[in-house]
């Protein structure tokens, strides 16, 4: 009988340890279905915006505000880049081609796909929006993080939402004019815009890098703050001309979830396809990864300034409602997939990358 308790204290010591463990399993499953705390950011100042929308007097300043908001935005997006993650496309062209075409090909024509076959399932305004999401580059954060947790290519993820993010102050434009041109009611701002408030401000980032370069990376969690400020005042200003068009009477709650839909119908047949390419193409599991989470992901963080510029008006709010359900569906769907892929026994000598995951998924 003695000798048994030595063995029960074990157990009772033991059980809490595995009751803490289920516990921890299950706090962060639930956290990667709840929303993120940007995305709690930016329902708070639509909010915001919809009991306080800048009216009157406020609203070109909040206007002028968010325009010097968002060229701040690109200018460090410039300071930030790496010339060296860019360059390192070139160790694996195929797969960063793979990427690109799945972010830039793939998407639009999906998006005209779906619109063909249900023009009806939702209005013809969010429709705008579906297909603007479809013009944008790849996230880069949440990018590399899903691939490190799902023991991707880590280096080969940095690379591709890198360049992704890059070919897209160019190509988001001109893919949103092609698809875009027969929108009815959808006017665009001028390409000498585009120009002064995100090239120009990219281009003198990049110029300045190797001044300011160091300081940048120094001080990450602050501009990690500016960037979303920026953001969040660039939502404001938008939605806030939207709510004084009447945004929220011409879509009931049916609508939204129609939208819903529609989205969910887009990132899934965006990620099958991607799965389906790689493996039809021969790519290392890694490398497969890297195509699944750099390929499907779409940026909140350029889509939300880049419309600011490219729609006029109150078109603006109406083109963000999209943006916003898309970018937290991803990150739920991919969550579940990075932990999956993670689970799955990795071959000997496979090439999973290494790079710890961030946290931040934007």
């Amino acid at each position: 009988m003695l000798s048994d308790i030595p063995i029960a204290v074990n157990r009772l010591t033991v059980l809490p340890d595995i009751r803490a463990v289920a516990y921890l399993k299950a706090m962060t499953r639930l956290k990667s279905w709840l929303p993120d705390s940007f995305i709690l950011a930016l329902l708070a100042t639509v909010a915001l915006a919809t009991v306080l929308p800048a009216t009157g007097g406020a609203a070109p300043i909040a206007a002028w505000a968010s325009n010097i908001a968002i060229a701040l935005l690109f200018f460090l997006h410039g300071a930030r880049l790496s010339r060296e993650a860019v360059l390192g496309g070139l160790k694996q062209p195929k797969l960063h081609a793979m990427v690109l075409a799945s972010t830039f090909v793939l998407f639009p024509l999906l998006g005209l796909g779906l619109q063909a076959a249900m023009p009806r399932l939702v209005a013809p305004e969010l429709w705008t929006g579906i297909l603007f999401i479809c013009t944008l580059s790849s996230t880069v954060q949440s990018s590399i993080a899903f691939t490190s947790i799902a023991k991707g290519n880590v280096p080969a993820a940095v690379c591709a939402a890198t360049v992704s993010n890059l070919a897209g102050i160019v190509v988001t434009p001109v893919l949103a004019g092609l698809l875009l041109h027969r929108q009815g009611g959808m006017e665009f701002g001028s390409f000498g815009q585009i120009v002064v408030e995100l090239l120009l401000p990219f281009v003198a980032g990049q110029a300045l890098r190797p001044w300011i370069g160091a300081w940048t990376a120094r001080n990450r969690t602050l501009l990690s703050l500016v960037d979303r400020g920026s953001i969040l005042l660039a939502v404001y200003s938008a939605f806030g001309a939207a709510v004084a068009e009447g945004i929220w009477h011409l879509f009931p709650p049916l609508e939204l979830v129609r939208l819903v839909v529609a989205n969910a119908l887009l990132l899934g047949l965006v990620l099958a396809l991607s799965t389906l390419a790689a493996r039809l193409f021969g790519l290392k599991r890694a490398d497969e990864i890297v195509l699944v989470f750099c390929g499907s992901k779409k940026s909140l963080a350029a889509g939300i300034p880049m419309a600011t510029v490219l729609f006029a008006g109150p078109t603006v709010g109406v083109v963000l409602l999209p943006i916003m359900i898309f970018h937290q569906m991803q990150l739920m769907v991919c969550a579940v997939l990075a932990k999956r892929y993670g689970r799955e026994p990795v071959a000997q000598g496979a090439d999973a990358g290494g790079v710890p995951a961030t946290t931040r998924m934007t």
